[in-house]
């Protein structure tokens, strides 16, 4: 059952969402090299456990370990900013930093992606693609 989604990306934050809200500890998603670079992101920045990156039958599918079993999840709130139909461009000053730096911003750049923080200290801009907190 593979539905093709107009944005990749909203589909992997909303299913880390929903596998949050109903207590689950792991969530399966399809692969893609820009949604594992936003779960390394994520896992970096110590929001998930663990990724795994596995072939399937087509293609590979990717696992997101959101937290240890019997415990709650580190992320309170996952939102995409930049949508398809609503590109979210800016530059190094204008990179907001979430909840007084307890979140992360993730930008994509012209040197790939990488959090806000990082991305204001090479003064470098870009799409802002969602905020984690």
């Amino acid at each position: 059952m593979s539905t093709t989604s107009t944005d990749p990306i909203a589909d992997m934050l909303s299913r880390i969402r929903n596998a949050i809200a109903v207590n689950k500890f792991e969530v399966s998603l399809p692969h893609s090299k820009i949604k594992e670079a936003v779960a390394r992101l994520l896992k970096d920045s110590n929001f998930i456990d663990g990724v795994i990156v596995a072939d399937a039958t087509v293609g590979k599918t990717m696992t997101l370990r959101l937290n240890p079993e019997n415990s709650n999840s580190r992320i309170t709130e996952i939102k995409r900013l930049s949508k398809p139909g609503r590109r979210y461009y800016v530059n190094a000053k204008e990179i907001p930093v979430v909840m007084r730096g307890r979140g992360i911003v993730i930008v994509s750049t012209s040197r790939g992606l990488m959090t806000g923080k990082t991305a204001k200290s090479a003064n470098i801009g870009g799409e802002l693609i969602c905020k984690i907190y």
